[in-house]
């Protein structure tokens, strides 16, 4: 059995069947493999919210449920006893979802084209063999499926930038559980390991919820990709001392001029890859770059709870008088960064040109 076969994954991180959105409860990796059952537009947003979920792309499919779930929930009935969708219970219930996670822009970016599709179905006056719902539910599995799509092409896009025998750092999570499919920056990291170029890779344990040691530490035993679990000051040496020939990681939010916002603790990486002369590199879709802002500074940071850090897992490691500085996302500058992968192509520098071009392409 060749290596494209091993890797495949026996696990959906989001799936709907039997009228329920069905995650795969992140908060349980790596001991146990657990699924959280949403069927309300409370379910969902609470499982956006308390990180059931996390990851752009997997966020933005996971409020794409959620808003056919309200729709379903919040339906009328016409004379004719079809269910139909009601827009305004359903803008109340989008708005609630929105509020969730401030950050991924992939979340307003799903509200808004599922109440976009809920508008056009309403307003149509064409008939079908299909209801209302069901064309709701249709627009959904599209998101979906265009995610693991986009997935796959960034993958192959990405293996431009790494060569034979290369040793890549990552922080966060950014595979399969992040997303649809295999992932945006893992999922680079697994075409390449698949593709034979016998890479290996270090995968810092992202602090304060650990997302590197518990997702992504699980993700590459699954594969079976040579790596190291390190605990996120260590990078800051490996880098320095050469041991790291590129570093690859994800985005939550893009703006157009290149800057990126992404998990905690990426900024620190930048500016060390730069001092060090290390390329360095976000994948994220398309989707995720806001075209709205001009620069990182207008990105809302999300500021979590101080538990996170004061009792990691529960277990109380600070004084509880403590007060709490708890980002969730820092902000890096387009200048630290080599290029943005996209399932478009890779952009370079200047990023603001080349994603204006990329936004004119894809209008």
């Amino acid at each position: 059995m060749n290596k494209k076969n091993l890797i495949q994954e026996n696990y959906k991180t989001i799936e709907f069947k039997d009228n329920n959105l069905v995650l795969i409860d992140q908060r349980k990796l790596p001991v146990s493999l657990e699924y959280f059952t949403c069927s309300s537009v409370e379910d969902v947003e609470f499982a956006i919210r308390d990180m059931v979920v996390r990851g752009a792309p997997a966020i933005g499919a996971t409020a794409a449920y959620g808003v056919y779930i309200a729709a379903v929930n919040t339906a009328v009935k016409d004379s004719e006893g079809i269910s139909r969708i009601s827009l305004k219970s359903l803008e109340v219930q989008c708005r609630f979802l929105e509020k969730a996670r401030p950050t991924a822009v992939n979340l307003r970016w799903a509200i808004r084209r599922m109440l976009a599709a809920a508008e056009t179905i309403s307003n149509s006056t064409h008939q079908t063999d299909n209801y209302p719902l069901s064309l709701l539910k249709a627009e959904a599995d599209t998101i979906l499926a265009e995610d693991i799509e986009t997935n796959k092409k960034m993958a192959k896009i990405g293996l431009e930038i790494v060569p034979d025998n290369a040793v890549i750092l990552t922080h966060c999570n950014t595979g399969s559980l992040a997303t649809g499919g295999w992932g945006t920056a893992l999922g680079v990291i697994k075409e390449a390991h698949v593709s034979g170029k016998n890479i290996f890779v270090y995968a810092d344990e992202t602090r304060p919820r650990q997302q590197g040691a518990r997702l992504t530490a699980w993700e590459l035993v699954q594969a079976g990709i040579p790596a190291k679990l390190i605990v996120d000051s260590s990078a800051a040496v490996l880098i320095r001392d050469g041991k790291v020939d590129l570093v690859i990681l994800g985005a939550d939010r893009i703006a157009a001029n290149g800057d990126v916002c992404n998990k905690i603790g990426t900024f620190m990486l930048s500016v060390l890859c730069k001092e060090y002369g290390v390329p360095f590199y976000s994948a994220a879709p398309v989707s995720t770059i806001d075209f709205e802002i001009e620069s990182g500074s207008e990105i809302p940071i999300e500021e979590r709870g101080a538990e996170e850090v004061t009792h990691p897992g529960g277990v109380q490691r600070a004084p509880e008088e403590i007060e709490v500085f708890n980002p969730a996302f820092d902000v890096t500058p387009h200048q630290n960064i080599t290029g943005i992968i996209t399932e478009e192509g890779i952009l370079r520098p200047p990023y603001k040109q080349s994603i204006a071009k990329l936004r004119n392409n894809i209008s």
